[in-house]
């Protein structure tokens, strides 16, 4: 069988082919094959060459066994040729003959040497193929070409933000709940350190190098992928890149609606598990085969919670709810979505959104409805753990939850920072420290997470290290609330009381705030401290919370603290006494390490408010 391949068509296989594995750019193939000096349409030629290789070859460009499309970039060849097997000694019959053809090949002119060492290398750089056509079925041409990559090592990974080819921005909610369902079912491997949601998102749409964002992520292999969605209807692509060197080591498309979207995480996160030799355990497997929807409705409902929850905003915490609770109206079994639910809860609770008294007794429910449904959910443990933490004040059963919770899901980040903090908030500083440097592999772009990470240099009261480190963080983003309230704590316990009035002043124009106001406020505390020391600057935030405390009411362990640190012990156990009334939050978080508290410890009115609540020795 003779197979025509004219020459544009012939000079970009030859280029692919010299470089396998390897990404070949447009540009790169435009200025060999196109030169400057051409006046063509050179993105069409190349797509019709492409098209015609991919005819010839049987290949698909949702499925490619030869030649994958890299979006924006370029292509490659992922195949892996196999020699035909020898004809039987016996035989005698011919194999049928299969070559290609190129338009140089049928000119009659003379050719230079130099022609000729061209054609000779092109020929042998199709050879291989050439010979493997012969071993195709003529009819079908089926694909004995696989695309095969030896063993790698990979220990850590990152699924880039995929694509959303239907360029509706209606859709991104969908795209980046895919990409987020993804990274949680990868997760579920316990070998793979996968990073997190949160750090992958600031390279949505961006054009770093592969190896560039690698670096940076401190990971041995990435994830792409596109997805499109047309009603019910989606399709999504998935390739795997090893980054040192590049190279392509799996890629597949799958088709499909709604109800088979978790289907399809699975068979990706086996597929990856698979190609990088991570051999999955009885409880992974279980893990990822789990209870999933199979109401259309219900999983898009999911998947707008898990987008608007991951903005960690008022707003965004008030329609995660409304979404995951439409999620299990659909299917009442939906169990991820109860855990989903748990989780926004506990958040709102923790940034102050919702009360504390209003939002954990509702993540406490939604949680342990997710368990009885799938006791396996490390989210709900997790969720579980935090309830009985800061609202049951049931330390034993806390640490059980967040051990199990670890236990079935090392590879996220929430687990191990919530975890993390207990055990800061304990003065068990070694021990969060251990958990806080997981989270920073994990989720090493995340503000939020790297914030709230500083929390064990701040009660293990290392104020110079935590004043460094959030001063980076602010490097990155300026708006970081998180890392500014560590930074002004640490400068307040450290006494460095100027720098903290600046922290302040700063922070209150960045919020908002008029410069002629901030600036009054700042100056008024920088006289008092300097009249008075760190007296006056206290009294003057006792001042300011009490004031503020009779115009809308809110955390008395604040005033408690503020109190015990002008040496007002008597109001200082007073408003102790109203924190523990209210089960504060604030009270469970800082009672233990407050330098507030110090002189204190030894009163016995402490040493029984200590035992009232609970905490471990």
């Amino acid at each position: 069988m003779r197979l025509k391949l004219a020459g544009q068509a012939f000079q970009v296989l030859q280029a692919l082919l010299e470089r396998p594995q390897e990404i070949v750019t447009r540009e790169e193939l435009r200025q060999r094959i196109w030169p400057g000096n051409t006046f063509v349409d050179y993105e069409l030629a190349l797509k019709k060459a492409v098209n015609r290789l991919r005819e010839l070859l049987g290949d698909s460009a949702e499925s490619p066994h030869f030649i994958e499309t890299i979006p924006r970039r370029g292509y490659r060849f992922i195949g892996s040729i196999a020699p035909p097997a020898s004809a039987p000694s016996n035989s005698l019959e011919q194999p049928p003959i299969c070559a290609f053809e190129t338009v140089e090949q049928r000119a009659d002119a003379p050719r230079s040497k130099t022609r000729k060492s061209w054609k000779l290398i092109a020929g042998l750089a199709l050879a291989g193929l050439a010979a493997v056509l012969l071993w195709l079925d003529a009819d079908k041409l089926r694909i004995r070409i696989f695309a095969r990559s030896p063993a790698v090592e990979i220990h850590a990974i990152a699924v880039l933000p995929l694509e959303n080819l239907s360029k509706d921005p209606e859709q991104e909610y969908f795209v980046d709940g895919m990409t987020d369902q993804l990274i949680t079912e990868l997760a579920k491997v316990g070998e793979l350190r996968v990073i997190s949601h949160t750090s992958v998102t600031p390279y949505k749409g961006a054009r770093k190098p592969l190896g560039v964002i690698a670096k940076e992520l401190n990971v041995d292999a990435i994830v792409e992928g596109t997805v499109l969605r047309s009603g019910n209807r989606v399709r999504v692509t998935a390739q795997l890149l090893s980054t040192s060197p590049e190279r392509h080591l799996w890629a597949d498309s799958y088709q499909g609606d709604l109800t088979d979207m978790f289907s399809l995480q699975d068979r990706v996160a086996r597929s990856i598990a698979r190609e990088i030799r991570v051999s999955l355990t009885p409880e992974e497997q279980a893990r990822l085969a789990s209870i999933q929807p199979s109401d259309p409705e219900a999983y898009d409902a999911y998947v707008r919670g898990r987008y608007y929850a991951s903005q960690i905003t008022p707003d965004g915490f008030e329609k995660a709810v409304v979404n995951f609770r439409r999620a299990i109206e659909l299917q009442p079994r939906y169990a991820q979505a109860y855990a989903d639910l748990a989780e926004t809860y506990c958040w709102a609770a923790a940034t102050n959104v919702i009360p504390g008294q209003e939002g954990l007794p509702k993540a406490r429910q939604a949680a342990m409805k997710a368990l009885e449904i799938d006791e396996r959910l490390s989210q709900a443990h997790s969720s579980l753990a935090w309830v009985k933490y800061v609202y049951e004040w049931n330390f034993p059963e806390a640490e059980t939850e967040f051990h199990r919770s670890l236990e079935l899901h090392p590879s996220t980040s929430w687990p191990p920072l919530w975890y993390g903090m207990y055990l800061a908030e304990g003065n068990r500083i070694e021990e969060s420290i251990a958990e806080m440097k997981k989270v920073q592999q994990m989720d090493p772009l995340s503000p939020v997470a790297n914030a709230l990470a500083l929390t064990p240099l701040l009660t293990g009261r290392n104020y110079d290290v935590a004043i460094e480190d959030a001063r980076k963080l602010l490097a990155m983003d300026h708006l970081n609330g998180l890392a500014r309230w560590i930074m002004n704590a640490a400068y307040e316990r450290k006494g460095d009381f100027s720098k903290a009035i600046d922290l302040q002043e700063e922070t209150a124009v960045l919020y908002g705030q008029p410069k002629k106001a901030a600036a009054q406020s700042a100056e008024r505390l920088r006289i008092a401290y300097k009249s008075l020391g760190f007296q006056g600057y206290w009294r003057v935030n006792l001042e300011r919370q009490r004031s503020e405390w009779k115009k809308n009411p809110g955390e008395p362990y604040d005033l408690a603290a503020l109190y015990a640190r002008v040496g007002d012990k008597e109001n200082a156990f007073v408003w102790l006494e109203k924190a523990f009334l209210a089960r504060s939050q604030a009270l469970i978080y800082w009672l233990r390490t407050d330098p507030a508290f110090d002189p204190f410890r030894s009163d016995p009115k402490y040493g029984e408010l200590v035992r009232r609540i609970g905490f471990p020795r």
